[in-house]
């Protein structure tokens, strides 16, 4: 069944909020505190993994690094873009209007928690390859992977972060669920080369996150989100 990987995917990330919001007020704010901690170190080695796998490479058995021009001409290019648009104001825009939509006006981190755990779950080649490979042959196995992966963030974030974190369901749902849509149309432009552009500067992205998510809102990640179609429209490019 096409679209199953995303219902799967969506339902995981709920189960998780579910879950953490059961869990979390047990817990103390320093616990919580600390698992806000991990929980971000634990995004920042996913996101260099990702990142080093797409620029290092081993050569006469040396260890040689590539691809800096075009991470950095894709970064400052979608900083342009997004900065422009300002894509992390809608994002909270569309957070503050779940906070009152939902009834919870009086939660002072359930925006902050919203576009944190979005910005987790969203950015990445899982996302983006398991939706292809769910519209084009209706496989899913990579997005029910990926909604195991979620389903452990955004319960250790809506533990410590709040409700706002289960809400992270709607962005990840209609993303996904718009790649499968077009995955045919898509998928002439998903080369071997494009895909490891958008995985690595996917990565660095969500390198970022965690970079939030341990010394607090430093960089404004989703104004960088352009980034990632400047890096496929590279692979066409180089």
């Amino acid at each position: 069944m096409i679209g199953l990987g995303t219902m799967i995917n969506s339902a995981a990330i709920v189960l998780g909020g579910v879950v953490g919001l059961l869990f979390g007020r047990l817990m103390k704010e320093r616990l919580q505190e600390t698992l806000t901690k991990a929980c971000g170190v634990s995004v920042l080695f996913i996101g260099i993994a990702g990142a080093m796998e797409g620029m290092l490479s081993v050569d006469g058995g040396g260890l040689h690094s590539g691809q800096a021009l075009m991470v950095v001409l894709c970064l400052a290019l979608g900083a342009l873009v997004g900065e422009a648009i300002d894509i992390e104001a809608r994002f909270t825009r569309f957070g503050e209007w779940l906070k009152q939509k939902t009834g919870n006006a009086k939660d002072k981190g359930f925006v902050d928690g919203f576009v944190t755990a979005s910005l987790t779950v969203c950015i990445g080649a899982m996302a983006i390859v398991g939706a292809i490979q769910d519209g084009i042959s209706g496989d899913w196995s990579i997005l029910a992977t990926k909604a195991i992966l979620d389903f452990v963030i955004i319960l250790v974030m809506t533990c410590s972060m709040g409700k706002g974190c289960l809400f992270s369901a709607i962005p990840v749902f209609l993303f996904e669920g718009l790649v499968t849509v077009l995955a045919v149309l898509i998928k002439p432009l998903m080369t071997e080369a494009a895909l490891a552009n958008l995985s690595m500067v996917g990565s660095i992205l969500i390198f970022c996150v965690g970079l939030n998510l341990v010394w607090g809102k430093k960089v404004r990640v989703a104004n960088l989100l352009p980034a990632i179609v400047f890096a496929v429209a590279a692979a066409f490019i180089g």
